[in-house]
């Protein structure tokens, strides 16, 4: 059977990319409250919704004689070329624009090989686009996790998950305790997308399904309860352990909600909704729209005295939206056609629960 395609998706990977651009557009702007962090939430529901997709992707596929050859090409014909485009434009034409030096080699090279959270994580003497923290954890993530998926049994590979996110926990408890940020590193992260790949093991045992509904709901629920509770309790402490943990009932949160949404029945208000043409239509260029949002934020900052929020909105979300368009049409769309040239072999294989798949890419990352 072919690996269904959730147009729901979609719009949670829509709303995620809209919570990144209104994150940082609301961010200078609103200083007295907290309300624009709940932004940042939509990295990690880009990082849960990879993991579910790449590793559904990866299993289903994992007896291809072409396993790693093709997955590694559609990659990176997915994410280098815009990659790689803008760090062109960031580093030697927006300095022609605004007249202003050149930023460094040595200071630039974190950034060429996807290792710039690392940079930000240790201080290292970096300068780049700081958003693209996540493009590296994602690249990362796409190196190793394939290899995991390849060599481990099911039972393993569920192991493998709790043990990750066990040590991101402890990985950022000890960032914490030398002062570093957790924020940006690899394996601070690791486990948003351990529990997205989560979330494709249930797919596979049949445990999303709208009989499951009420679980995720229930989890759902009992992650939001505990949010409060130790946001009442520890509010104004600063706690180690609390700031470490918050990243896990941030993904829980997402998992439950994908969780939910992928269980319920298809006549379901939410899906209606989800799947509607405005919502896909962001998600097909939500690559886009992550990649160039701040750069035009900035760019309308720096041309334009503007002294109206609304303006201000309209017109920084709108060169977003269109400078991603044309970034599709005339860069991405060119690229994507040549991930037709790079098929799984088509041959029957069992899947975990022995049932006979046939492999289809149905990709998804933060970037597309």
């Amino acid at each position: 059977m072919k690996l269904p395609h959730y147009k729901e998706l979609d719009g949670i990977r829509a709303i995620a990319a809209l919570m990144v651009m209104f994150f940082h557009f609301l961010d200078p702007i609103v200083t007295d409250s907290k309300l624009p962090y709940l932004g940042w939430a939509g990295v990690s529901l880009f990082f849960v919704m990879s993991g579910f997709l790449i590793t559904r992707i990866l299993i289903n596929t994992k007896a291809s004689k072409s396993y790693f050859k093709v997955f590694y090409i559609r990659r990176a014909l997915r994410i280098f070329p815009l990659y790689y485009f803008f760090l062109l434009v960031y580093y030697f034409l927006l300095p022609i624009v605004q007249n202003t030096p050149l930023i460094p080699i040595h200071q630039q090279i974190w950034y060429w090989i996807y290792l710039q959270n690392f940079a930000i994580t240790f201080n290292w003497n970096v300068v780049g686009p700081l958003h693209f923290w996540s493009l590296g954890v994602e690249e990362h993530f796409y190196l190793f996790w394939p290899l995991l998926i390849y060599f481990l049994t099911k039972p393993q590979i569920k192991f493998a998950i709790f043990l990750l996110i066990g040590i991101a926990f402890l990985i950022r408890m000890l960032l914490l305790q030398s002062n570093l940020d957790v924020y940006y590193f690899t394996y601070s992260r690791m486990d948003e997308l351990c529990l997205g790949s989560l979330l494709a093991i249930f797919e596979i045992e049949g445990k999303i399904k709208p009989r499951h509904k009420k679980f995720f709901l229930m989890m759902f629920s009992l992650v939001i309860i505990t949010t409060i509770t130790l946001g009442v309790f520890t509010s104004g402490l600063r706690l180690t352990a609390i700031h470490a943990i918050k990243f896990n009932l941030v993904s829980l949160t997402c998992f439950c909600l994908i969780g939910f949404i992928l269980a319920s029945k298809e006549n379901y208000w939410l899906k209606k909704v989800l799947s509607q043409k405005p919502f896909s239509f962001t998600a097909k260029i939500s690559y886009g729209l992550y990649v160039y949002h701040s750069l035009c934020y900035l760019l309308i900052d720096s041309y334009l005295n503007l002294n109206s929020i609304l303006l201000s909105f309209l017109l920084k979300f709108g060169l977003s939206f269109l400078v991603s368009i044309l970034s599709y049409e005339f860069i991405e769309s060119r690229f994507l056609f040549l991930k037709s040239m790079f098929q799984y072999n088509r041959v029957p294989q069992k899947n975990m629960t022995g049932a006979p798949t046939i492999q289809e890419d149905n990709s998804f990352s933060i970037k597309q």
